[in-house]
């Protein structure tokens, strides 16, 4: 209440709610160590309903953990640990960030079955060094998302028997009671998931829910929810179960008045030694992680091979030889010079690449043979067999993605998933707190313009391209053939702060020959595919299917136009390098230029300057055989030939 009041901003209603549930969850059951909020074997905490942000912020500096009385006064400030709502890499011990509701649910998802899989590769008899829950609050309004279905009932199929959710069932949200607009039967509907429910426990009896949460614990077969009735707003005497203590301060009065009712007789931030000693956990959590420490040690006799590969994957680095693996592969695959889509390149990248990763967990939004996600290793995980690499997501795009982020936050795993490139529109937000986070998640997204062709404007990308690349903290790869592709995945598979879409075609693409020299710069994201003696008339710059029109075109025009080819495949990493390399690449003296991207020409406009022109889409497409719509957009190399004397 006082932190929230001095902010003058914050949602008081689900802290006090939930403040008795939270008290036996951290006090009696929860093996974290707040010395070292990073020990693997921790349970994970998800506070999906991020809004309420005071109540983890309570328990963290309550528990130990390295955040100040200050902060807790900081609520809300600049620059503060205590944000509005809980951010992963600002606050020790916040396992993510949350406030888009129902993404902690399914990133939560993602950590259980992060820990389920990890345990059937590295545990052994007698040798549990994996072995932990995840919990999770969540509200009405995480239930209201439609993403709460496409995760809990991948989690029930999957029989996440150490997942554990506490649903703080209030029945308020933001415009008051929900019985108009929020009438489920929830533990029915959570039956029909699979999962194990107890309902109608009263969230104010620490007895009743600690049995609920012993109960919950001793299920293996199925993840749990707990139904939490509680009071929103609890002790306030003017505001409690009511929608006025959701989203702003009780006010000064109302707080004097709650502090009465509650029998709080302190002033604001001055917290009882006695109670202060009773909460801390240093010491308790310093003990379970010394006994998991004793046991991993034990580990590392039995297992030493294993255990070497445990503490690899779980610190986030790859394998020694990774990177002379990655340079063999990359040249080999320029020996081959395959032609084929890019979506097949990407699989071809997979087999190469995956042999040598473990941690590689891969998936598809039930698109799998389409998006070309499955490599020749890769094994299902189901409910009976953890031990696998791969998942099959169903037509869950948005819950897949924020999966894949909860496997990535977990540890010990670097996941991809792919789908259609259209329905990354689906999945959006959680590719932006992705990017928020610095989450290495690789999204793969195949069908990536008009190119799939008969589908129609419906499957057609047009925007897509343009949107992502604005997104700030996120690589997008459009690769034009097989050697982009590789090259495209090992940045994604070497990157440890960053998420990466990955855009692939359903139509054939050729092979670009290029020299070592060339190849190299293609990490660079924009690089000089092909050149002419001395200053270009022109440059042409492409992406994807598309830099085959620009180096045709080239062709055609032969010697009497002089013609630079520059494959972009990652404006994104383009706009990284270094002035002098980006001069290099497009000299400004050369100001007439032609940008090709079968999309909208939005974000090009940079490259070409008020002397070019862009080629592309601005409209959706049309339902017919790709080359048919490919014709009827001007995206031809006759059409590339007559731009460029246009120009000259």
């Amino acid at each position: 209440m006082d932190a929230v009041q001095r902010a003058n901003s914050g949602h008081p209603g689900a802290p006090l709610g939930m403040a008795d549930i939270a008290q036996v969850l951290w006090q009696e059951y929860l093996r974290h160590n707040p010395a070292d909020p990073n020990w693997d074997n921790r349970d994970r905490f998800v506070l999906s309903n991020g809004h309420g942000s005071m109540l983890i912020y309570s328990l963290l500096h309550l528990s130990g953990y390295d955040l100040s009385l200050d902060e807790l006064k900081n609520f809300r400030q600049l620059h503060s640990k205590t944000a509005g709502h809980p951010e992963y890499g600002i606050t020790p011990g916040v396992e993510t960030t949350t406030g888009p509701l129902g993404q902690g649910l399914a990133n939560a998802v993602g950590m259980a079955i992060a820990e389920r899989t990890l345990a059937a590769h590295f545990n052994r008899p007698d040798f549990d060094v994996v072995d932990h829950r995840t919990y999770t609050f969540l509200g009405d309004g995480c239930l209201m998302e439609g993403i709460s279905h496409e995760a809990c009932s991948l989690a029930g199929t999957l029989g996440l028997g150490k997942l554990i959710c506490l649903y703080d069932d209030n029945q308020i949200s933001i415009d008051g009671d929900v019985s108009g607009w929020f009438a489920d039967d929830t533990p029915a509907r959570f039956r029909a998931y699979g999962w194990h429910v107890l309902e109608d426990v009263d969230g104010h009896d620490p007895e009743a829910v600690s049995q609920a949460i012993e109960v919950a614990n001793a299920i293996s077969h199925a993840p749990s929810l707990i139904c939490c009735k509680t009071v929103i707003g609890w002790g306030s005497p003017n505001k409690q179960g009511k929608a006025s203590s959701h989203g702003a301060p009780l006010g000064e009065e109302e707080i004097e008045l709650t502090r009465k009712t509650i029998g709080w007789t302190h002033e604001p931030f001055d917290i009882p030694d006695d109670i202060r000693e009773a909460w801390n956990a240093r010491e308790k959590g310093a003990a379970m992680q010394s006994s998991w420490q004793s046991l991993f040690e034990q580990y590392e006799e039995a297992h030493p091979e294993l255990a070497a590969e445990y503490k690899r994957r779980m610190s986030g680095e790859l394998p020694q030889n990774f990177a002379d693996h990655a340079d063999s592969f990359v040249a080999s695959t320029a020996k081959a010079a395959i032609d084929a889509a890019t979506r097949k390149s990407s699989q071809h990248a997979l087999n190469g690449f995956c042999p040598v990763l473990p941690e590689m967990i891969g998936g598809s939004a039930d698109l799998t043979g389409s998006n070309n996600t499955l490599w020749s290793g890769s094994r299902a995980i189901t409910k009976d067999n953890a031990d696998g690499d791969y998942l099959y997501y169903g037509v869950r795009e948005f819950g897949m993605s924020a999966i894949m982020n909860g496997l990535a936050l977990h540890g010990g795993f670097k996941p991809y998933g792919g789908t259609f490139l259209t329905f990354s529109d689906y999945a959006r937000n959680a590719l932006r707190m992705a990017a928020l986070m610095g989450v290495p998640s690789i999204f793969v997204y195949t069908h990536d313009s008009i190119g799939l062709g008969e589908d129609g404007p419906t499957h057609q990308a047009v925007e897509h391209l343009a949107s992502l690349r604005i997104m700030p903290g996120l690589d997008v790869w459009r690769p034009c053939d097989a050697v982009e592709s590789a090259v495209a995945w090992r940045a994604a598979v070497e990157s440890r702060k960053k998420p990466h879409c990955l855009v692939f075609s359903r139509q054939g693409s050729p092979h670009q020959p290029r020299s070592p020299e060339v190849i190299d710069n293609i990490a660079r994201g924009g690089y000089v595919l092909s050149d002419c003696e001395g200053e270009p008339d022109v440059i042409l710059i492409a992406t994807g299917t598309e830099v085959a029109l620009a180096t045709g075109a080239a062709e055609a025009l032969g010697e009497r136009t002089k013609v630079r080819v520059v494959s972009m495949p990652s404006t994104c990493v383009f706009e990284r390098q270094d002035a002098a390399y980006r001069e290099k690449v497009l000299p400004k003296a050369v100001t007439r230029r032609v940008a090709i991207e079968a999309g909208v020409t939005d974000g090009w406009w940079r490259y070409v300057g008020a002397r070019g022109k862009v080629m592309g889409v601005d409209r959706y497409g049309e339902s017919a055989p790709a080359a048919q719509v490919y014709k009827l957009f001007g995206l031809t190399v006759e059409h590339v030939v007559s731009t460029v004397e246009s120009l000259l």
